[in-house]
């Protein structure tokens, strides 16, 4: 079973949810690669509780941009980045809009739960928002 990373710590992946693929209307959870077309998800989304976006390697960065654009669209939902993800790119994946980061036991055990808290206080880090409040 997958680890889910939060802001407090690794959890056991235990919702059982069933993510469908985005063409599946109606589904609750959405499961969508590194080349869906998000735009196309326009009036669908109400419903929606969550959607993962595969990241299929760690220098794959289309699902930072994706979970942007599903913010903006307004989707208020829970958006999950699954895949190669590490502790470094924690902070950008929360900036972008994702709650979860759903990673490998083998990855776990190689980037312990401290290397993720290290980057669990993402606003603190965020360049852009230190810049607009010195302003």
């Amino acid at each position: 079973m997958n680890v889910i990373v939060t802001d407090t710590g690794f959890a056991a992946d235990d919702r059982g949810e069933e993510f469908q693929p985005p063409e599946e209307t109606g589904a609750a959870a959405l499961d969508l690669g590194p080349d869906a077309d998000v735009s196309a998800l326009i009036g669908r989304l109400e419903g929606v509780e969550a959607i993962r976006i595969a990241f299929p390697a760690f220098s794959d960065g289309r699902g930072f941009t994706m979970a942007r654009r599903l913010r903006m669209m307004g989707f208020t939902g829970r958006l999950r980045a699954a895949g190669h993800v590490i502790a470094d790119q924690y902070a950008m994946a929360r900036r972008a809009g994702f709650d979860e980061v759903e990673i490998t036991p083998e990855l776990a055990r190689r980037q312990p739960w401290e290397q993720w808290q290290a980057r669990a206080d993402w606003r603190a880090h965020d360049y852009q928002s230190r810049l607009r409040g010195a302003g």
